[in-house]
């Protein structure tokens, strides 16, 4: 059946139209106008995203959507993980394009315009094929080509993907070496897709193709993370998904001879290596080594911005740490922070690691800003979330220098200490709470008493940071003194320490029987409130909770 038979003036009334918009491979003003009308002027814009949320797709669009329009968030059950599923991963995968297909359907049903916005182009290993081949049949539809990121690798090297009657060739990372060395060198110029897990076999095909010497590595082209490298020289734990590699053209490979990249970074080279033994007059230019040696160099800190990002790494495992967290962390040059923490970060040899004492924070911070500065990109690492009783305060406060005010400075949020004891006693911070560090080495004690008999006659749950430590003991049977002539005795207790670490453990009592002797400055509390219960579940667990509601 064929869309005419849905064009009818009865069943324009009826039902909406849907369009596939392809939006180019990030730059914003790689949308054509026909994509960017389409999308301003749709009732309803949807697009595919993993479970943390966030959408390629949707960023480079931003700009062109208007208030009022419905979004519909297409979230993938499962990406690269396994599942549970009874048809495995493509089970889970069909039924969800199937939900989503139904999803927009409801929509076109009622009449409305459904826009799907895909990164690069719609049918070029696009999301959006999915939905149209599940509705295609029933409603009108189109599709807006889209800049393809094969195309943009292409500009970006300043490289042409093929000239007069050479192949190329468009493969999935996701082949077998084997499969793809042989494709590989039975094909003029390639592109390869699908790389992040896949890298280090598609690395593998290349060279057992006698491909790796002429093969280069573009990473998000077009957008202000770009990067682009000769692939052999990439580092495999340093590659995302968003990323190809491509073989050029050998016609144009073999006039260009690697000038491309070290002319970018201002430099005059020899078109090809001179022979051996051949001696080189002394004119001024460079070998190609040298060349592209040198080009590589500056291209890392010259072609980009530098910036510091404060990064959570979450309360310890790296099951905690978030997707934009990895990402950032990834992304640096260099890592900053108190050395534990930086030792929490997997080790990577393009990196520059910067350890120190946790007492030296405003240094850190200007240590940070000043190479940020000169052109890197810097992580600063802190446990749990950067903004809670961390490092995200103390490099704002430092970047109010008048020399560092143009560095950018981003915060990276993490899982806090406090969200991760609570989980794990189950749900004590369910109702108003607040939280108070113990620690009197930034402020005095008169004003951490004042507050704490403050929230303690609120009646708020209170997560206590910095309990106690070696040499601070006092501090906790003062505070514990002052709550219990406020509290309850049997008011519910939860000691967390080392949570989400190898040494975690969860305690649950009462504020009478807490013993500051069992707290150190790895524990966290949480002090119930006067709602805060503490319940035996069947399996014979306790579970702390503060319900929602409050008495009149």
């Amino acid at each position: 059946m064929t869309n005419d038979a849905f064009r009818s003036d009865t069943a324009a009334a009826r039902t909406g139209r849907l369009f596939g918009v392809g939006l180019g491979p990030g730059d914003p003003e790689l949308v054509t106008v026909k994509a960017a009308r389409l999308i301003g002027a749709a009732d309803v814009v949807a697009y595919h995203a993993a479970r943390h949320g966030r959408s390629n797709a949707r960023a480079i669009a931003a700009g062109y959507l208007r208030e009022g329009q419905i979004e519909e968030a297409l979230i993938y059950p499962v990406t690269t993980e396994t599942t549970d599923h009874p048809g495995g991963y493509q089970g889970a995968i069909d039924e969800f394009y199937t939900a989503s297909a139904a999803r927009l359907a409801a929509h076109l049903d009622a009449g409305r315009d459904v826009v799907v916005l895909a990164e690069g182009d719609p049918f070029f290993y696009g999301s959006y094929m999915h939905m149209h081949k599940r509705l295609s049949g029933r409603y009108e539809t189109a599709v807006v080509p889209g800049v393809t990121s094969v195309s943009a690798a292409s500009a970006v090297l300043g490289r042409p993907l093929m000239e007069r009657d050479e192949v190329l060739t468009v493969l999935p990372g996701t082949l077998e070496p084997k499969e793809l060395a042989a494709r590989l060198a039975t094909t003029d110029s390639a592109a390869v897709m699908k790389l992040g897990r896949t890298f280090e076999g598609v690395r593998e095909a290349l060279e057992q193709a006698g491909r790796l010497d002429d093969a280069w590595y573009v990473e998000r082209a077009t957008t202000d993370r770009e990067r682009s490298a000769p692939l052999r020289d990439v580092d495999p734990a340093t590659v995302p998904y968003f990323s190809l590699a491509l073989l050029p053209s050998p016609a144009a490979t073999a006039f260009t001879a690697d000038a491309g990249p070290a002319r970018a970074a201002g430099l005059d080279v020899l078109l090809a290596p001179p022979a051996a033994g051949t001696a080189v007059p002394d004119t001024g230019m460079v070998s190609l080594e040298e060349a592209n040696a040198a080009a590589m160099s500056r291209i890392e800190t010259a072609g980009r911005a530098g910036g510091v990002t404060v990064v959570g790494l979450g309360p310890g495992g790296r099951h905690w740490l978030t997707p934009e967290a990895q990402e950032a962390l990834a992304d640096a040059d260099d890592l900053i922070g108190y050395g534990p923490y930086v030792d929490r970060v997997p080790p990577n040899p393009r990196q520059r690691r910067h350890p120190s004492d946790n007492r030296v924070e405003a240094e850190r911070a200007a240590f940070a800003l000043d190479l940020a500065k000169r052109g890197r990109r810097v992580a600063v690492v802190s446990s749990g979330d950067p903004g809670v009783f961390a490092m995200a305060a103390a490099v704002l406060e430092v970047a109010e220098d008048p020399q560092w005010l143009d560095v950018p400075v981003r915060i990276i949020p993490g899982l806090t200490a406090a969200q991760a004891v609570a989980s794990r006693a189950g749900a004590p911070l369910g109702h108003d709470f607040c939280i108070l560090s113990l620690s009197d080495r930034l402020k005095p004690w008169s004003v951490i008493e004042s507050r704490l008999a403050a929230a303690a006659a609120a009646d708020l749950v209170i997560a206590v940071y910095n309990p106690a430590s070696k040499t601070r003991r006092e501090q906790l049977v003062r505070a514990l003194e002052l709550l219990r002539a406020h509290r309850h005795p049997g008011t519910p207790v939860v000691v967390g320490r080392d949570v989400g670490g190898p040494e975690e453990s969860v305690r649950i009592t009462t504020l009478a029987a807490l013993d500051p002797a069992g707290v150190d400055m790895r524990c966290l509390l949480i002090i119930g409130s006067s709602q805060t219960r503490a319940v035996t579940r069947g399996d014979g667990t306790t579970a702390v909770y503060t319900p929602r509601h409050y008495p009149d």
